[in-house]
Parts: C-alpha cells; structure tokens; sequence
C-alpha cells in the first residue's frame, strides 16, 4: 500500500478513469488495514457510484474482497456444492424447504445467510425462532455438517469477506447503496466464500423488491451472472416476480412453519412452486442431471416421501434446535392474539402491496431497520386472501399476530390499505419472469 497514493486513486476515478487490478486491490487493502481512512474510502465510493465501474473492476474489486478474509475450500465435501442467493423479498422461506430438498438430492448446499433489514426478511431470523436453533458455527463445524448431512445454513462470519462488512457500512450512510458493481462484489464475495462451486441468484422483480424495475433487475442479474462466471462458477439467475408477497405468511416463526408445511407436501402453491423451480436450477447447476423434468421429478419425490422433510430436522438437531418442531410446527413461538383485518367492501383482490406489508411487519417488531435492533419471533401477518381471490364484505384479508389488542388495533387500516378489489379478477402474474445464463 505505501507505494500507492489513495488520493491518486480518488482523483482517477473521479476523472473517469479504469482502476487496475492492483491498485483495487491495493486501495481495498490498505482500507481493511486501517492505512486508507473512511473518508478517502467514501470519496472513491462515491467517484465510482457517478463515473462507473467496468466489467473487470468489478471482479477485481469481488475478488478482492473474497479474499480478504478466510475462504472456505470444504476440501472433504466431495458431492457437488450449490447455494441459492436471494436478492430479498416479503414472506421468502424459500431456502428453509429448498436447502434440504436438494441435499437430499445429491447437491450440497453449504448455506451462509442475512438477517432482514428493512422490509425484507432474513433466512436466520426464521431460522431462530426454532427453539435452540444456532447460526453461529465454526468453519470446521460447517464444514463437517456439510459433507456429513449435505447442508448447513449458518450466518457470516467475521472472517468471511470481512472487507464486504465494512465497506457496506459506508455505502449505507453515503448514499452508494444501489450501484450495480457494488451490490454484485458484495453478495458474490461472500457467496464465493463459501467454497461452492454454483449459485442460483433470486433475482426479485417488483413492488416488494430491492429492485421494482425489471430491467434494473435484468442488469443486476446479468452483471452477477458475468463477474461469478468470470470466478470460475456455474451461475445461472433467475427473476421472480416480488409485487406480491411469497406464500401467506409474513413474520419469522409464521414463515418457518410455512416452510415446514410445504417440506410436508402441503403449504401455499406459489411457495411450493418457487421453491421446486430454484430447486431444479440447483441440481442442473450441479450437473446431478442435465434434464430439467427429471431434476424437477426427483425434487417432488424427495417432498411426496417425506425425505425432505426429515433431511431438515436432522439439521436442525445438528445445529442444536429442537427437531420436534419439524414434526410438530405448534411447537413453534406464536403471538397472544389473532387479529382479524376485515375487507369493507367486495370484489376480487387486484392488489396485495408485498411493500407496504413488509413494511408493516417491521413496525409489529418481525423486522428491524437499523442491524442492531432486536426481532419479535412470534408476531406477524397471515393473507387470507391475495390477488384474483374473491371477497365479501366482512370477510377476513389477513390476520395479525400480535403480543396486545392495542398493538392490533392500531394496525388494522394500514394493512387493510394494502389490499385494493376491482369488479372483475386480474390476470395471473406468472412467478417466473425470465431465466438469465451466460
């Protein structure tokens, strides 16, 4: 780093300028090192947030990151290793039944998830409401699971990608948030720490996603598809619509039991289907098969026997929560009250605002908006009714599960506003809007 001027750096990239490989690697380095200060890093976040960054800064700048920190290599797990990356949604509990469907399948899926933030949920936070449940292996314990039980799902460490962590920090109080290179180097540096040798990308599509334009989204899904194959990875994206919030439920302990159910060969269709659709993508990226009906046929009989089902509680047992949840999901933590939101008029459900609902579940304590606060396992939303349903007058839109009747009553209109009904019902929006390879 002591060759390298981080202001020449700044002032290159604000004159428009590429940056090579070394001298991203340098200014990133001497930022985890302490030798670049804050403002020098946010100065050149900025530069490139405005001027733009090509394809091969962005590997260099993914790569970098990669590194800096452990990578994991699981050099005993000798079946094929996939992970599914979800870009975040309202009610996505898809990794819960998906992760043990395809490790029964013959694909490993060594798992390293978020908590939510803002409106969208986090895989560990539903994962904790399972009594006991712990995220917070070690590298050799991970590793372990995986080659023994074929999946685990843990949270980052703060050896993982430890570049990422804090770069992320300045992003998000220096308005760099939503720059493509950005959000690609920092969901697939970490991704690739976690020695896999695929990725699913879930790209989310619509009101209730990071991106609500589906070109931005194609973009982004492109850029990471691009750069995780530039690393030597089978990637492949898909986008899928957000508008409408995934399955019925909305709320930690809500959405693992939903989970559960669609692990049972029941729950909503749209969480099954998605579900089976990233599945089949997983064990085609993990070349179990080359024939996408036959992937998709294997995944179903791993649900319709139950194996899949089991795979998970075994999981949970291994990661010291209590597998009984799994057989019985009222083991679960639920709220005190079920509030009912009732419609004031009828006519088809036209639209279920996955924003505004996700939102809503934060301000009941199911999420949280700064990465400190603390989350509400038990409380939640569950839809009665979602778009192309119909409705009379007194019937019930959702519930809300709260911990008081003044905590319900207050919230009542806000969802209720959520929910729009037309005379005539809306045409089906399909789930799957595009599939994205290289």
């Amino acid at each position: 780093m002591a060759s390298i001027n981080p202001v020449a750096l700044i002032i290159k990239k604000r004159d428009g300028h590429a940056l090579t490989r070394a001298e991203i690697q340098a200014l990133v380095d001497g930022y985890v090192s302490g030798q670049v200060a804050d403002y020098q890093m946010s100065a050149w976040l900025m530069a490139a947030f405005l001027r733009g960054m090509t394809d091969a800064e962005t590997v260099a700048l993914t790569e970098t990151m990669l590194h800096s920190g452990d990578v994991l290599r699981l050099p005993t797990v000798r079946a094929p290793k996939v992970d599914k990356h979800s870009t975040g949604g309202v009610g996505d509990k898809i990794s819960l039944c998906l992760a043990p469907l395809v490790a029964e399948c013959g694909v490993s899926v060594p798992m390293i998830s978020g908590r939510g933030l803002g409106h969208t949920g986090g895989t560990l936070d539903k994962l904790e409401a399972i009594p006991g449940y712990r995220v917070d292996l070690d590298a050799k314990r991970f590793e372990r699971q995986v080659r023994e039980l074929g999946l685990c799902i843990i949270g980052q460490t703060a050896r993982l990608a430890p570049a990422d962590r804090r770069i992320y920090a300045l992003r998000d109080v220096t308005g760099t948030v939503e720059f493509i290179p950005f959000i690609v180097a920092s969901i697939l540096s970490k991704k690739l720490a976690e020695g896999i040798d695929g990725l699913v990308l879930d790209v989310k599509v619509g009101r209730g996603a990071f991106m609500k334009d589906r070109q931005a989204a194609r973009e982004l899904a492109r850029a990471m598809v691009r750069v995780g194959s530039s690393a030597g990875k089978r990637v492949v994206a898909l986008l899928t619509d957000m508008n409408v919030p995934i399955g019925r439920t909305i709320g930690n302990a809500l959405e693992t039991r939903e989970a559960i159910e669609v692990l049972m060969n029941e729950g909503p269709e749209d969480t099954r289907e998605l579900t089976l659709v990233l599945g089949t993508e997983m064990l085609l990226v993990g070349g179990v098969t080359r024939r996408a009906a036959e992937a998709r046929r294997m995944l179903e009989a791993a649900l319709t026997s139950g194996r899949g089902l089991r795979r998970f509680a075994r999981m949970v047992e291994a990661q010291g929560g209590d597998p009984r949840v799994v057989m019985d999901p009222t083991r679960l933590p639920s709220a005190k009250l079920c509030v009912p939101v009732p419609a004031t008029g009828s006519g088809y459900v036209s639209r279920c605002d996955a924003l505004e609902l996700g939102l809503t579940s934060v301000a009941m304590g199911a999420g949280r908006l700064r990465a400190e606060d603390a989350v509400d396992h038990r409380v939640g939303i569950v839809l009665d009714k979602k778009p192309g349903d119909r409705v009379k007058r007194g019937e019930v839109l959702a519930w809300l599960h709260v911990q008081s009747k003044k905590d319900g009553a207050k919230l009542v209109e806000r969802v209720r506003s959520c929910f729009s009904l037309g005379k005539t019902a809306p045409k089906p929006s399909p789930l799957l809007l595009e599939r994205i390879v290289r």
